[in-house]
C-alpha cells in the first residue's frame, strides 16, 4: 500500500578513533542513537592489525547486529558504521554502507550522508578506467572516485582532496584507512550536518550530537562546510579547508531542524529541539484561529505544537495514543484495515478531544494521504473543529540533494492551494509557516540554508 510516507534522507555516519579497543561497541550504540536517519540497513567496518572488516545487511541496526554478529569483530580502535535509507539505490544488501574499497597500496572503508548529483558522470568515467561497480549506490561511487584518486596521488590525503573537490552534491564522509586514521568530510555548502565530539579515550564523528552523548562523548565541534579533519591515535592531527567555491547562498538542509533530526541535537550552533519550538510560536502568530486546545501529530509535531501553544495560549493536550510496537513488517490483511492503518499506530484520545475545538500541529505534508487519515480519525471521535498548522512551508519541488521527494507529481501542494489542500484534507482550516517564519525559527544556526524544496531554488 502507498503511505504517505515522511520525507526522508539518505543515511547516517558515524566514525570512531580511539586509544582503546572499544571502537565496536561505541560505533554500534552510536548507530542506535542515529536509527531515525535511516532504516532500510546498517553497516560497520572496523580496522584490525591493518585489516578491514565490513558486515553490514537491510534491516534495522538491533536486526542486522545481533549479539553474536557483533561479537565476532575483532577487537579495533578504528571503526566507522551506517544507517541508511536509500535516496539512490535500492533498498539491498549491496547498496548499505559502508563501503570497503582496495587498491594497489591499500583499502579504505567509506560511510556517505547524502546525495551525489554528478554520480552519473563520475561512474562513467571510473567505468572508462577499467573499475566495476557492484551496487548501484552513489556511496559507492565515491568510495571508488577515493580510492583511484589516492593510488593517483600516491598520498591519502592528497587523493581524498583532489576526489572531493570532484564531487558535487551534498555528502558528509567518514573514511576509515587500513592504517588506522580517521577522516571527516562535510561538503563544502555544508547540506548535511557533522560534528566532533572528544573523551579522554578519543574522538567521535556524527551526524548528529546526539550520538556523542549517548557514547560517552563531549561535544567538541560542527565540522566546517569544506572541512576535511584528520584524526589519528584519540586525536586530530590536521584540517584542510576545501579550495572548491561555495554556491551562492546554499548551506544547511533546512528540514535537519523541522523534521530529520532528533530534537536533543544541535547542528550548527542551533538546538533542534529550540528551533521548532519557534516554528509553532511563529506558526501562531502567522496562523491564529478561534480553538480550545493544542496537540501535536506524534512524534515529528509535538515540540511545534508546544511552541503553538505557549504562544497562543491555549491548553496543550495529548491528542492521540500511539503504539509503539507495531514494526516495520505489522502485515495488514484487508483492504479495510490497510485504509485505515493510520489508527493502527496513531488512536485519537476520545476524551482530550471529543466536542473541542482542536488545533493540529505537524512538520509537514507531502502526498496528503496519511493526513487526510488523521483529521478524519479525529473527527470521528468528536472532534468539533480541526485546524491543521503545517511547521514547514508547501513542498512544492523535487530534492536533488537527498530527500526522496523524487516527483513534483507526489507533492500535493504542487498541484492543489491551500484551500484545496484544506478541503481535500477535511480540515477546518490549513495554515503553513512562511519562508521568513520558518528562517527566523532558525535564525540561530551559524549556516545559511537550503530550502529549494519550498522555492525551487537554494537559499
Amino acid at each position: 500500500m502507498s503511505m504517505d510516507r515522511k520525507i526522508n534522507e539518505e543515511c547516517a555516519v558515524l566514525g570512531i578513533n580511539l586509544l582503546n579497543d572499544e571502537a565496536v561497541g561505541l560505533t554500534y550504540n552510536g548507530l542506535l542513537t542515529l536509527q531515525h536517519r535511516g532504516q532500510e540497513g546498517a553497516g560497520i567496518a572496523v580496522v584490525s592489525e591493518g585489516n578491514i572488516i565490513c558486515k553490514k545487511d537491510t534491516g534495522l541496526v538491533s536486526e542486522v547486529f545481533a549479539k553474536e554478529n557483533l561479537g565476532s569483530f575483532p577487537p579495533s580502535r578504528t571503526a566507522i558504521g551506517h544507517a541508511r535509507y536509500s535516496t539512490t539505490g535500492g533498498a539491498s544488501r549491496e547498496n548499505v554502507g559502508p563501503f570497503v574499497t582496495e587498491y594497489l597500496t591499500g583499502r579504505i572503508a567509506t560511510a556517505h550522508n547524502g546525495n551525489i548529483t554528478n554520480a552519473s558522470d563520475l561512474r562513467e568515467m571510473l567505468e572508462g578506467l577499467g573499475l566495476r561497480f557492484k551496487s548501484t549506490s552513489d556511496s559507492d561511487v565515491v568510495a571508488s572516485l577515493l580510492a583511484y584518486r589516492i593510488v593517483k596521488e600516491k598520498d591519502t590525503m592528497r587523493g581524498i582532496e583532489k576526489a572531493v573537490s570532484e564531487l558535487e552534491g551534498a555528502f558528509s564522509l567518514c573514511i576509515a584507512t587500513a592504517d588506522g586514521h580517521l577522516f571527516a568530510v562535510r561538503d563544502v555548502c555544508g547540506f548535511r550536518p557533522l560534528c566532533l565530539g572528544k573523551s579522554k579515550n578519543g574522538i567521535i564523528v556524527a551526524s548528529e550530537s546526539c550520538a556523542l552523548e549517548a557514547c560517552g562523548f563531549e561535544f567538541l565541534r560542527d565540522v566546517e562546510p569544506g572541512e576535511i579533519v584528520v584524526i589519528q591515535n584519540g586525536n586530530i592531527v590536521n584540517s584542510v579547508r576545501s579550495s572548491k567555491e561555495r554556491k551562492k547562498d546554499a548551506g544547511l538542509c533546512i528540514f535537519e531542524y523541522v523534521y530529520f533530526a532528533r530534537p536533543d541535537s544541535v547542528i550548527d550552533g542551533l538546538s533542534v529541539y529550540e528551533a521548532r519550538i519557534n516554528m509553532g510560536a511563529i506558526l501562531a502568530e502567522e496562523h491564529p484561529t478561534d480553538a480550545d486546545i493544542v496537540c501535536g501529530v506524534p512524534d515529528s509535531g509535538l515540540d511545534a505544537a508546544i511552541g503553538y501553544a505557549f504562544a497562543s495560549g491555549l491548553p496543550l493536550v495529548n491528542g492521540f495514543v500511539k503504539n509503539r510496537y507495531i514494526g516495520r513488517s505489522f502485515i495488514y490483511p484487508t483492504q479495510d484495515m490497510r485504509l485505515s492503518a493510520v489508527r493502527l499506530k496513531l488512536n485519537p484520545l476520545r476524551a482530550s478531544i471529543e466536542g473541542k475545538r482542536l488545533v493540529l500541529v505537524d512538520d509537514s505534508i507531502v502526498r496528503g494521504t496519511t493526513s487526510e487519515k488523521i483529521v478524519k480519525s479525529l473527527k470521528d471521535a468528536g472532534a468539533k473543529e480541526v485546524h491543521l498548522r503545517i511547521s514547514s512551508p508547501p513542498f512544492v519541488y523535487v530534492c536533488r540533494y537527498g530527500t526522496d521527494i523524487d516527483s513534483m507529481e507526489n507533492l500535493i501542494a504542487n498541484r492543489m492551494s491551500v484551500d484545496g489542500i484544506s478541503r481535500k484534507l477535511g480540515a477546518d482550516s490549513l495554515g503553513y509557516i512562511s519562508i521568513d517564519g520558518l528562517k527566523r525559527s532558525c535564525s540561530k544556526c551559524c549556516l545559511s540554508f537550503c530550502s529549494a524544496c519550498f522555492t525551487g531554488e537554494s537559499e
